[in-house]
């Protein structure tokens, strides 16, 4: 009862995807199975427009070319022979598929598997025709940087040109795989450690672009008080003579720093528990980095520049007695005249 739904649902799946391809006049094939030559017709409208799309090599596209549908038993075997060849160079992940398709077609539900990828390959290739990938050498920047830190911090050595990526991949799985069970019991434990939900997603995403923001404006802040403070250097007489030298410098320094964040929801999730471990600057770890010769230069007395007008008191007025040759008044009651 369980198969029948599940094949259920796998052909409702395949239906839609045919509808929303276009291929809405061959549902029926699609419910009728391999025996079906209008199945295999469906089979080689996809494989042809596969072909059209780029998603075969100029090379592979031979398969594609040759499918013929026939109607004889010899001609049906034939063409589900060629059409295995064409799944292996589309590198099917099903692997019973790339084998013996004629017998493995004769399961119940094979055929909506063969739909199934065929479709999920087609929806693929139209995608990618509407967004094309970057080039190489500009995508794949940060990845190949990314990559030789890694083998770095791995102890391999770097691959030579032409290298298969899956090789290096797996490389790199069974030496860390090697060196998991060195590390003290509890490492590497993410520090998001629950299950977010939609909801929760959309408040971390707002909350992650209201941090950006905020970091942006500070960040210009900053920048525009160490442009300030590097214009001040080239007031002096000096700096007439050696003006060259120190921009080309300060400018490359400058240019790398920008006021956008490079941080993402990305490196939350990469994040683990240690990073919520907070060591003091000033401690003895944080110092092994950090410390260096300028660390013992004391300054000189420099002038008091004042600035605390705390310790100033205002004047207060001070009464001194008048002087001069003034006669004084004398202010009372006169007496009566007797």
């Amino acid at each position: 009862m369980e198969g029948a739904e599940a094949e259920a649902r796998e052909g409702a799946a395949v239906s839609r995807d045919l509808l929303a391809l276009g291929y809405g006049a061959f549902l029926e094939a699609a419910s009728r199975g391999p025996s079906c030559p209008d199945f295999r017709v469906l089979c080689t409208r996809l494989a042809t427009e596969l072909k059209a799309l780029g998603a075969l090599k100029p090379q592979q596209d031979e398969g594609a070319e040759v499918l013929s549908v026939g109607h004889s038993p010899v001609a049906e075997e034939e063409f589900w022979r060629q059409f295995s060849c064409l799944l292996r160079t589309l590198h099917c992940p099903d692997r019973a598929l790339c084998g013996e398709l004629t017998a493995e077609l004769r399961k119940p539900g094979s055929g909506l598997r063969l739909l199934r990828f065929l479709c999920s390959e087609l929806q693929a290739a139209r995608l990618l025709l509407l967004h094309p990938p970057l080039e190489a050498n500009v995508a794949d920047a940060d990845v190949v940087q990314e990559l030789d830190l890694t083998l770095q911090a791995l102890g391999l050595p770097r691959p030579t040109l032409g290298t298969p990526a899956s090789q290096v991949l797996r490389k790199l799985h069974a030496k860390i795989s090697e060196l998991l069970p060195t590390l003290p019991p509890g490492s590497l434990q993410p520090l998001l450690s629950s299950p977010l939900d939609a909801l929760q997603w959309e408040a971390l995403e707002s909350l992650s672009q209201s941090l950006n923001d905020q970091y942006c404006c500070r960040r210009c802040l900053l920048l525009k008080r160490l442009d300030l403070t590097t214009s001040a250097f080239h007031w002096s007489e000096r700096a007439e003579v050696q003006g060259e030298a120190m921009k080309s410098v300060l400018i490359p320094l400058r240019e790398a720093l920008t006021p956008e964040s490079d941080v993402s929801i990305a490196h939350v999730l990469a994040a683990r528990a240690d990073l919520s471990r907070l060591v003091p600057a000033t401690g003895v770890t944080a110092r092994r980095g950090t410390s260096c010769t300028i660390n013992k230069v004391l300054m000189g007395d420099v002038p008091d520049r004042g600035g605390r007008p705390n310790e100033l008191k205002a004047p207060m007025p001070t009464w001194q007695s008048r002087r001069g040759g003034g006669g004084c008044q004398h202010w009372g009651r006169r007496k009566k005249k007797k």
